[in-house]
């Protein structure tokens, strides 16, 4: 299941569960973040087209974070002139969580939070003692190989 919706003048293909970059919006982390121009809705073989937007119809997401992209160069130059102008920009985005998509508050696709495996702190064990007597028997990487005679011709 997922839904096609436009922000920020570009549409974006959502599935609950994921998370997608929009441009810098309001909002504080943890806020809860709502799609209401849903274009399409896309369940298997079913499929429900806006004209041009579906009513009642909504995604619902939970903003992450607010970061910056990479740095791009834009670099200016005109050939035989002299001129030439070097400017970095960082994109501002927001990462937002998708959490569910409804239809007239009927949820189709909802995110499984609790599905994820939660990290656990794992105990470093002493090396046995058949590991230590095989890490002894092992010749040194230090040692040089002996050196190849060159032969006369």
């Amino acid at each position: 299941m997922f839904a096609i919706v436009e922000a920020a003048g570009r549409q974006f293909q959502l599935e609950a569960g994921r998370f997608v970059d929009v441009d810098l919006t309001e909002g504080k982390e943890g806020d809860q973040f709502v799609f209401e121009r849903v274009l399409m809705l896309v369940d298997g073989e079913n499929s429900t087209v806006g004209k041009p937007f579906i009513d009642g119809a909504k995604v619902e997401g939970k903003i992450l974070r607010h970061d910056k992209n990479k740095k791009i160069i834009v670099y200016h130059m005109k050939p035989k002139k002299g001129t030439r102008k070097k400017q970095g920009h960082r994109q501002h985005y927001t990462r937002i969580l998708i959490e569910s998509i409804k239809l007239n508050d009927k949820v189709l696709a909802k995110s499984d939070e609790q599905a994820k495996p939660k990290a656990k702190a794992e105990k470093k064990e002493a090396p046995s003692k058949e590991a230590k007597t095989k890490a002894e028997a092992k010749p040194k990487a230090d040692a040089k190989p002996a050196a190849k005679k060159k032969s006369a011709e």
